[in-house]
């Protein structure tokens, strides 16, 4: 059999890798404590599910949804004035997602072609450079180093990678360093983009997501912002809805709008039930954002306290559900080695800094979707390893 030249460039996704390793050890009889994968163990809100639930018993919801429901434009609509102070038109500025990561990776597939030069950070999200890799595009890795507080340095970006960029993508608050951008970058970020012509794609998954008493915004709201990019949102982590698949593409008509025609030609939309879910979610009592965000700084709090006790140190994370850590000195840069010998020796499972770009080497990513207990225990049997002896 013969198949797409594409997939050369493509190794089996970190995620699918891990979860193989965690699948092997508990086989062999360990309890796996995966901070790997950053799958919330939040559920939605009493009223989400039940709105789900209601709509999943009507035999009417059943059809192709083929387009977002006015009621879940509407919905969007007012969330993004309420919570961003973002005005938006619900017909040709806003596009359902099935879950952001679907859009990230197929928003390329609208904006470039093969050989066209992307500007992706250093580490980032998979999706981010796989998107345009699948479109056939050039990256251009713009590295993230924590002496700048892992913000884009445009300054440093070649002037011929930035005259031939078509797009750029961007996320604040960072997966997966957890850097959180002040106003004065997304303003530097607008006059960049309009500089080069370039197109911005923004992720803001994780804006709810913010500790110690700080908020954040949207890159939308900046003047010039809907000239340049889009920004992608999401209810997984926020709302607890990771399983049904909730985001959303926002901002420039003409790039929501390519977009919606590529998918158009893709899917048949959001199934039914899941939009009235979401419009429920993003509409309704709000008082589970600031629950889910007070436990996972409480989650931060406590991983971070019990893990400078082994005499592991790293900065507390600003935002989002991860944290980000320099692999013991011992290890040097080799994170894929710390990784395999944390769930050996502990059965600790998290994701090596390496599977998100060149710049991650001798860093992980811990995610914060273990309980108090489970951190607890996840602490006590590393005590126990040759790694912090």
């Amino acid at each position: 059999m013969r198949f797409a030249k594409r997939m050369e460039q493509f190794e089996e996704g970190v995620f699918s890798e891990l979860l193989a390793m965690k699948k092997g050890k508990e086989e062999a009889g360990t309890t796996v404590i995966d901070l790997s994968v950053g799958t919330p163990n939040i559920p939605p809100a009493e009223c989400i599910r039940r709105t789900l639930a209601d709509a999943a018993r009507d035999p009417r919801q059943y059809v192709y949804a083929i387009s977002d429901t006015p009621e879940l434009q509407q919905a969007v609509v007012q969330w993004y004035a309420r919570r961003y102070g973002v005005t938006l038109n619900p017909e040709t500025q806003v596009a359902s997602l099935l879950g952001s990561q679907e859009g990230l990776t197929h928003i390329a597939l609208s904006i470039v072609d093969s050989g066209d030069t992307v500007l992706v950070p250093d580490p980032c999200y998979p999706a981010f450079s796989c998107g345009p890799m699948i479109a056939g595009a050039r990256l251009c890795r713009m590295p993230l180093k924590k002496e700048n507080d892992y913000l884009i340095d445009f300054d440093a970006i070649p002037e011929k990678d930035a005259k031939a960029a078509k797009m750029m993508v961007v996320s604040y608050p960072n997966n997966p360093t957890a850097s959180v951008a002040p106003d004065w970058f997304y303003e530097k970020l607008i006059a960049f983009a309009k500089k080069y012509d370039i197109i911005v794609v923004h992720d803001n998954a994780y804006s709810e997501l913010v500790f110690d008493g700080k908020s954040c915004g949207s890159f939308l709201k900046f003047p010039g912002a809907m000239d340049v990019g889009v920004e992608f949102n999401s209810l997984s982590k926020t709302y607890g809805m990771a399983g049904a698949r909730v985001g959303f593409c926002l901002g420039n008509a003409e790039i929501v709008g390519m977009l919606k025609k590529l998918k158009s030609n893709m899917d048949y939309g959001m199934f039914l039930p899941i939009q009235n879910a979401a419009a429920e979610a993003i509409t309704g009592e709000q008082s589970c954002v600031a629950r889910t965000c007070a436990a996972y700084e409480k989650r931060r709090n406590l991983l971070c306290e019990l893990f400078d006790k082994l005499g592991w140190h790293f900065e507390k994370p600003a935002a989002t559900m991860f944290v980000w850590a320099a692999v013991p000195a011992s290890y040097g840069t080799d994170d894929r080695r710390f990784a395999r010998d944390l769930l050996n020796q502990a059965g600790v499972l998290v994701t090596p800094g390496s599977a998100f770009g060149p710049a991650g080497c001798g860093h992980v990513r811990m995610a914060l979707v273990q309980d108090e207990k489970a951190l607890q225990e996840a602490a006590e049997r590393m005590s126990k390893t040759e790694i912090f002896n």
